[in-house]
């Protein structure tokens, strides 16, 4: 399997999982990445994800720092728009994350493009949906891995 399809491996096994998951992550454009400094101590930045049907592609400016730390050390760790609870906390879209390798790839042709951008796809090591059960009086962590699968664990 190519590594880059995880993303495509994980809609064809668990699609409800996997729209769930694009539906915390496309609840706002803004994310966080996370990446590893040259000293080897975290950095967050903002970053845009384009959620695909076959892989998720991030794109970044080439002498930006976050692109320096890919450069350097390509794994990283993406976060979803953090949106605050709603009063019904059992109405909460929950949050969601992914943690992977980039791998650089050529400009895509549907997304817009800044000059001398450069884009990446992640290979998927993990992905984490956590939201609100039924009652909510308790947390339900989902998880994905490549080798693994999905596993749910309830958390309160």
């Amino acid at each position: 399997m190519n590594p880059r399809s995880r993303w495509a491996e994980l809609r064809a096994c668990d699609p409800a999982f996997a729209d769930a998951v694009t539906a915390v992550f496309d609840s706002g454009t803004h994310k966080v990445l996370a990446t590893t400094r040259a000293d080897g101590s975290p950095r967050v930045s903002g970053t845009e994800l384009v959620i695909g049907e076959e892989e998720l592609l991030v794109g970044m400016m080439p002498r930006s720092l976050k692109a320096r730390d890919v450069a350097r050390d390509p794994r990283v760790a993406i976060h979803s728009p953090t949106l605050e609870p709603p009063a019904d906390i059992a109405g909460w879209i929950g949050d969601a994350k992914m943690a992977g390798v980039l791998v650089p790839v050529d400009a895509p042709g549907h997304v817009p493009i800044v000059p001398g951008s450069v884009f990446y796809a992640l290979v998927v090591t993990e992905v984490v949906l956590t939201r609100v059960g039924d009652p909510a009086d308790h947390l339900v962590i989902d998880s994905w891995h490549p080798r693994r699968g999905r596993h749910t664990q309830r958390v309160g």
